[in-house]
């Protein structure tokens, strides 16, 4: 895939190494770095497949029909074969991007043509459908509190309508959902949160104070972590960090929060991400008006503005000054030497042996008490309210390698293709129960090309354009 992409003219800024895994050789997570940051970020990965789909629009090869809501699939009774959609049109509406927009209908359409091609999306804008189908594995308790990391149009609709139409719909209790998510201070849709993508110098705390167990380390093992937090009976858990830490370490989701990137300037990636101790501005953004941030100078204000947060959302969890006091202080005990018997310093050290993590995504070892004490120039303390965060379906419709949809029989479907996540990022499910970070979208432009080749082929060999009967 990474051929394919640079041969249409993407590059990339660098390969990270996110979910670094849970510790074995065997087991979870990354053993080398995979996480391909695109340089443009993702308004470069869509020009590049928008500008050849706006040439042909030109010559009159492709119609957008804006506006246009889906609530069915057509099927030929006689044949079995997907034949078109039918749906709703509605009322005109300027609504920036990501933001949840006008349903009110105003007329009805129907389309027809050679191949349908279902590719809406997951269910990660949904709640209630992200609860309903929330894995026992996961449990024992159902997470009620989350932001939302996904825009309000990811609900699932067409997932259902595919399946009413015949479509066989596995896998629907995989999903990959973060630990790291904050409120958005300047929200877009409803809920809307941003994932943190951690590296590994935070002390990590569940929401009575109490350390994660190894190997629940920030940007380590997402579903793990997410396991342990569910069976601690709250929706939250608690960074205790430093202004250097988050300045290296804190890298956030989206365009939007990533503007050196997005418009491709290597000097303030360069001054912000490197020479910086403050981080990019959204990050400071985020630590200076963001509500899930609490920045104090000694860790006893700390503990004391972190039960203030609690109170005011409601909370009934009182954290132990004391109790917070000697973990802190044994994690800083760790990095006394350049050697150490803590999992999580050894994998701070083990982060910074890769040279672009070293650079720009893992702060150099120091304790978290050290500018507290006059010792250090790490910036002042900060907790950080780490809130569940929806965001990936890893299930979805069945396909074949084609991305032909399948039936409950196994049988094809005809006519009818799905890809992205919508297909579970191919086949209904091509992860597994787990995943690995930076595997998402290419398993979206995989399983789309796959599509829209198949769809090709199957219309050069002599399917025929339906009519309306």
């Amino acid at each position: 895939m990474e051929g394919y992409l640079k041969g249409l003219g993407l590059s990339f800024l660098n390969v990270g190494w996110a979910e670094r895994g849970d510790g074995t050789a065997e087991g979870h997570g990354n053993s080398v770095p995979r996480f391909h940051l695109t340089w443009g970020t993702g308004p470069e990965v869509v020009r590049i497949f928008r500008e050849p789909v706006e040439r042909a629009a030109q010559e009159g090869l492709v119609t957008f029909r804006h506006r246009h809501m889906v609530d069915k699939i057509l099927v030929d009774e006689a044949t079995g074969r997907a034949i078109g959609v039918k749906g709703r049109t509605l009322e005109e509406d300027d609504s920036p991007r990501g933001v949840k927009s006008d349903r009110t209908g105003t007329g009805d359409f129907e389309l027809f043509g050679s191949a349908v091609l279902v590719a809406s999306g997951g269910i990660g804008g949904d709640l209630d459908l992200v609860k309903k189908h929330w894995p026992a594995r996961l449990g024992p308790k159902v997470p009620q509190s989350f932001v939302v990391g996904v825009p309000a149009h990811v609900d699932g609709r067409m997932i259902d309508i595919t399946q009413e139409a015949g479509a066989n719909v596995i896998n629907r209790d995989r999903m990959w959902h973060y630990t790291e998510g904050l409120q958005n201070w300047k929200p877009i849709w409803p809920h809307h949160g941003i994932r943190v993508l951690p590296a590994p110098s935070s002390l990590w705390l569940d929401a009575t104070g109490k350390r994660l167990p190894p190997h629940l380390y920030p940007g380590a093992d997402t579903l793990g972590t997410l396991k342990y937090i569910c069976s601690t009976g709250y929706d939250y858990t608690w960074f205790i960090t430093d202004q250097a830490i988050v300045a290296k370490e804190f890298a956030l989701s989206g365009s939007e929060q990533n503007p050196d990137v997005t418009n491709k300037s290597y000097w303030q990636v360069f001054k912000y991400r490197v020479l910086g101790t403050k981080g990019t501005p959204p990050v400071q953004d985020f630590y200076n008006k963001g509500t899930d941030f609490v920045v104090r100078d000694s860790l006893a204000d700390l503990v004391e503005g972190m039960n203030e947060l609690v109170a005011k959302t409601g909370g009934d969890v009182e954290l132990d000054y004391e109790q917070i006091k000697e973990v802190v202080e044994a994690r800083d005990g760790q990095f006394d030497n350049p050697y150490s018997k803590d999992a999580q310093a050894m994998l701070v050290r083990n982060g910074r042996g890769y040279w672009p993590d070293r650079i720009s995504r893992v702060a150099p070892p120091h304790k978290l008490l050290d500018q507290a004490k006059g010792k250090g120039k790490h910036g002042p303390l900060m907790a950080v309210r780490m809130n569940l965060l929806t965001r990936k379906t890893l299930g979805g419709i069945e396909t074949n390698l084609q991305s032909n949809v399948m039936r409950p029989d196994g049988a094809p479907f005809p006519g009818l293709y799905a890809a992205g996540e919508a297909a579970g990022f191919g086949g209904g499910g091509v992860h597994g129960y787990n995943a690995l970070e930076g595997t998402f979208l290419g398993g979206c432009i995989f399983s789309g090309r796959a599509a829209g080749r198949a769809m090709a082929q199957e219309y050069l060999a002599g399917a025929k354009l339906p009519t309306k009967s």
